[in-house]
């Protein structure tokens, strides 16, 4: 990911880049929300994925073969995916000023399709495990038969390039700070 184009540049608050914990945040994340084009028309679906930070230029998505989203990756379609982390609600004495406390990732690339069904069963193990810690096939699940790996798609997404970006800290408002201005201000904390 040593690539960076205008496609990856974080335009709006630069100052928020924090581009050394993408993986870290491509690895907490449990929704991607996939972007792509069909023709003319841009689609844009959330999706369970898999990713190891140990591998940090692949990312996996799978489902059915029929897919309108996996028959496009599959062509080799360019490819955009988002994972959003929300930390906290931020709440500010004025109306502009209310915010959130997030993490955030943006990855381009291009898939290909796992064809192989040692590979496919390694990674399905892995995404469960990530999903679900400590669940071990055979002990806690059945793995997948091999007609139910034949029903899905499962792709590589190689990632070209990221860009990753947080917003952190109380709200910024111009009376926020003034405990005996009207209304209230904080932030609600959400997740861990």
């Amino acid at each position: 990911m040593g690539n960076r184009s205008s496609r990856s540049t974080i335009r709006r608050h630069p100052e928020r880049a924090v581009t050394d914990e993408a993986a870290e945040i491509l690895a907490r994340g449990l929704v991607a929300h996939v972007g792509f084009c069909e023709g003319e028309q841009p689609f844009v679906i959330p999706m369970s994925y898999h990713f190891d930070p140990t591998v940090p230029d692949r990312l996996y998505l799978h489902g059915a073969r029929e897919s309108r989203l996996l028959q496009v990756l599959a062509s080799g379609a360019p490819v955009s995916i988002a994972v959003t982390l929300v930390d906290g609600l931020v709440y500010s004495r004025t109306a502009f000023n209310h915010s959130m406390n997030y993490r955030s990732v943006v990855c381009f690339g291009r898939a290909r399709i796992i064809e192989s069904e040692a590979e496919q069963r390694r990674i399905f193990e892995a995404m469960t495990e990530r999903y679900f810690p400590g669940r071990r096939v055979g002990v806690d699940y059945q793995g997948a038969t091999p007609q139910q790996l034949a029903a899905t798609l499962l792709v590589e997404v190689e990632i070209e390039e990221w860009s990753a970006k947080a917003r952190r800290g109380g709200p910024r408002g111009p009376y926020d700070a003034d405990p005996s201005a009207p209304g209230t201000a904080g932030i609600v904390p959400i997740g861990d």
